[in-house]
């Protein structure tokens, strides 16, 4: 047990969400439980993560959660391990959950982008189409997120483009996209500012300079593409040869990284398969999937393009292989699907209540101590 990188949950504490303050004491080791010196309140270790109040262990939870994320199917692990169908997709569900904050927090903070691709997949449900738009920066190979939606309209690709632009920099950046044409004015539309001004109303919005749009337009003939279209919707071709270079994403506009990153999430999940006769029957458990594997395949999945030559001597030398997020500076090691699940995402730091008139001494020495 380590109190010094725990915090303290309750939301009513003015130490809440603080680690490395001294304030967290071991209250009993058995059950793993700490205690607040603060607040006087304890609290399990396994708040905050998918393991709380679970009556099996951490560890048969982690190797089902690993298993549902590398492709095994649900009937499979009910059979082998003699649970419930509800049990397993109650974990699935929770780990989903506790993935997309882990996500949240972690991934979709500002970053040079320099090269995102996105693209969507069809998803067949019980009585219903689904479509999953996903995006993912060419550099690292991180995956950006997803959005879910009935329809393939600017609904989802907004939903999509809205998360790329929280994440992305006011930098130079190439954005691939197929021949969908929402994606051009949804794009154009995300990507501006406020411009400050001192009247009144709404400010006037302009657009990121340096954001290139390049459009690989397919032309099918039955099945079979037969032709191949490259035009740059945005932007001029020189400075997106530029950001290609940079990125490594090939010599030419492509959607090749994104169609691969489909490819690995059609061989885990059955329903995203074009030839398979599985379907989602609860709609609403895709998204939490589909944040479990993502996660796993940020921070526990080592990609062989992103290893990395250390030289041992002057003539022998031995690959470092790296995740994602070790590429794009999120983490320092190839994280296992235990920690990835253990991870406890921080708490808002705690605000002072609003006051009218002169505060007491005790809350001026809480508001002194605990909002520096």
């Amino acid at each position: 047990m380590a109190p010094q990188t725990q915090f303290c949950p309750n939301m009513a504490c003015p130490a809440r969400g603080k680690t490395g303050e001294k304030n967290i004491t071991i209250h009993s080791r058995k059950p793993e439980r700490y205690k607040c010196r603060v607040c006087g309140k304890t609290f399990s270790a396994k708040v905050g993560t998918p393991f709380y109040r679970l009556h099996h262990s951490v560890d048969l939870v982690t190797l089902v959660m690993t298993l549902i994320a590398f492709g095994c199917p649900v009937q499979a692990i009910v059979a082998a391990y003699g649970l419930d169908e509800r049990t397993v997709m109650a974990w699935q569900k929770r780990s989903g959950e506790h993935c997309q904050r882990v996500h949240t927090h972690l991934v979709q903070r500002p970053r040079d982008l320099i090269h995102i691709q996105l693209d969507e997949i069809r998803v067949k449900a019980q009585g219903m189409v689904l479509w999953l738009a996903m995006a993912v920066m060419v550099s690292t190979r991180l995956w950006l997120g997803a959005a879910v939606s009935q329809q393939r309209d600017e609904g989802l690709i907004g939903q999509i483009v809205q998360l790329v632009r929280k994440t992305a920099l006011a930098r130079p950046l190439l954005i691939g996209v197929d021949g969908l044409r929402s994606y051009i004015s949804t794009l154009q539309a995300a990507f501006r500012s406020p411009l400050p001004n001192r009247k009144k109303g709404r400010p006037k919005l302009i657009h990121w300079p340096d954001i290139h749009i390049g459009r690989v337009i397919k032309h099918y003939q039955g099945k079979r593409v037969v032709d191949l279209i490259r035009r740059m919707a945005q932007g001029s071709e020189k400075a997106a040869q530029a950001l290609l270079a940079r990125s490594q994403g090939g010599t030419k506009l492509n959607t090749a990284y994104i169609e691969r990153l489909n490819a690995t999430f059609r061989s885990r999940l059955a329903s995203l398969a074009r030839c398979s006769r599985a379907l989602f029957k609860n709609p609403e458990t895709l998204a939490p999937l589909v944040y479990l594997m993502g996660s796993v395949y940020n921070f526990c999945s080592e990609h062989q393009s992103l290893r990395l030559k250390l030289w041992v001597g002057e003539r022998s030398f031995r690959w470092v292989q790296r995740t994602p997020a070790m590429a794009a500076g999120i983490a320092d090691h190839c994280w296992s699907v235990k920690e990835l699940l253990q991870f406890r995402v921080p708490i808002p730091a705690w605000e002072p209540p609003k006051h009218r008139g002169k505060r007491s001494a005790n809350e001026m020495a809480l508001i002194q101590r605990w909002c520096p």
